[in-house]
């Protein structure tokens, strides 16, 4: 069982004394990282995402570790609150003397976590978060963030919902900031390449208690052409049946962040509903090198196949890693200024962390869905590079404020 209150991995003996405690730049010590994340809110994402973490620091650590020094992971569950994890993330910097905080799952939490680790200087890097405020309009000199974001998912998906007949959209999302920046940006974007759109309903259930048929029943009621739809976990498990009772999707096309992830994909089984454009991660199919040796690391090390939050969790500490070696410091104020450029491999190929705004370029799958053998499954999928569903850098100069 994960306990709560910790995982170390590294090594253990550095813990003995308060004086090594003291020596965070001797050799002999341990490059300690805080991990924070909501570990008994939503397991089947973070539980793949710790076996990513934990084979990716085993894997660097075998290696030689960093500038000399091994890796080691203080891990803490937030259970999902901002307030927890900002006391958390308080113990793990004044009590443990980590060297920098990582990790977030929620927009929300990420976002505190971000304006807390900005007031006490230490270096942030967050890992699932996805909404644009983090790495924009309240984006900091000390936050960094590895997923593709939410003005990046609707980019991603753009192109093939632009291509839809559709006129008449509804849009259905978590009422919290990750729902709402991921509604807020595909409006514009799809509303700038086609004018001819308009968005006739918008549900937005609390996070974790949709209530499924009234949220159906409302969309079905403003019969639109197109469903932009954002929720997921349980919450996209009970929409898509209520969905597939009630008609909602027969005849209408269904745009979808998230839905094809291995973590939210496998409980819809033979109730996926079929066509659906989404993004996601087809780990079994593709066998590209670089995710065809992670996949096989994975596999042998865990016994288990691999997720989404496997990939983020194993990026994470490569992204963390590069940018360490590129400053030859964990002194926060260097490596909030040198991670800007660092480059690193990942699962889905080589990707950099951008000066410009702390976002990794980091990409994702689109495809649609399918079902076969009474699973669910992307199919006609391509992999969407990140740094080309950016906007240009005179557009990220107006979003992002002075340092």
């Amino acid at each position: 069982m994960f306990r709560r209150r910790s995982v170390l991995l590294g090594t253990m003996g550095a813990l003995a004394t308060p004086a090594i405690l003291r020596a965070q730049t001797a050799p002999s010590t341990p490059i300690r990282i805080g991990e924070i994340n909501s570990y008994t809110v939503a397991a089947p994402f973070t539980l793949p995402y710790r076996n990513g973490w934990q084979l990716a620091v085993e894997q660097v650590n075998a290696a030689g570790g960093v500038l000399g020094r091994k890796l080691e992971v203080l891990s803490r569950d937030d259970a999902g609150q901002p307030q927890t994890a900002l006391r958390l993330a308080g113990e793990l910097l004044d009590d443990e003397h980590v060297d920098l905080l990582a990790g977030g799952y929620l927009s929300n939490v990420g976002l505190a976590l971000s304006d807390f680790a900005n007031s006490r200087k230490a270096l942030f890097v967050a890992g699932e978060p996805l909404t644009d405020t983090l790495v924009w309009d309240k984006g900091n000199r000390f936050t960094y963030r590895l997923r593709p974001s939410t003005y990046m998912q609707a980019a991603m998906l753009l192109d093939a919902a632009a291509k839809l007949p559709a006129k008449r959209w509804a849009t259905v999302a978590p009422n919290y900031e990750y729902g709402q920046s991921a509604v807020k940006w595909f409006k514009q974007l799809l509303s700038a390449r086609r004018p001819d759109v308009t968005f006739v309903a918008e549900q937005w259930p609390a996070l974790g208690h949709i209530d499924a048929g009234a949220t159906v029943e409302a969309i079905a009621q403003a019969k639109p052409d197109a469903i932009f739809n954002v929720t997921f976990g349980p919450d996209l498990t009970a929409f898509v049946r209520q969905g597939n009772t009630r008609g909602l999707f027969e005849g209408r096309s269904v745009v979808s962040v998230l839905t094809g992830e291995p973590e939210y994909l496998g409980p819809l089984g033979a109730e996926t509903p079929t066509g659906w454009i989404v993004t996601g991660y087809p780990w079994d199919q593709d066998h590209r090198p670089s995710n065809q040796k992670f996949v096989d690391a994975y596999r042998a090390r865990f016994k288990e196949d691999p997720r989404m939050g496997s990939v983020v969790g194993y990026a994470l500490i490569q992204g963390i890693v590069a940018g360490i070696r590129k400053t030859g410091s964990v002194v926060p104020d260097r490596m909030a200024d040198g991670f800007g450029g660092a480059k690193f491999a990942t699962p889905f190929g080589e990707v950099s962390w951008r000066a410009i705004d702390h976002q990794s370029t980091l990409g994702t799958y689109v495809g649609t869905l399918a079902v076969q053998n009474d699973k669910g499954r992307m199919v006609n999928w391509h992999y969407a590079d990140g740094a080309q569903a950016l906007p240009p850098d005179d557009e990220v100069r107006k979003l992002r404020p002075a340092g």
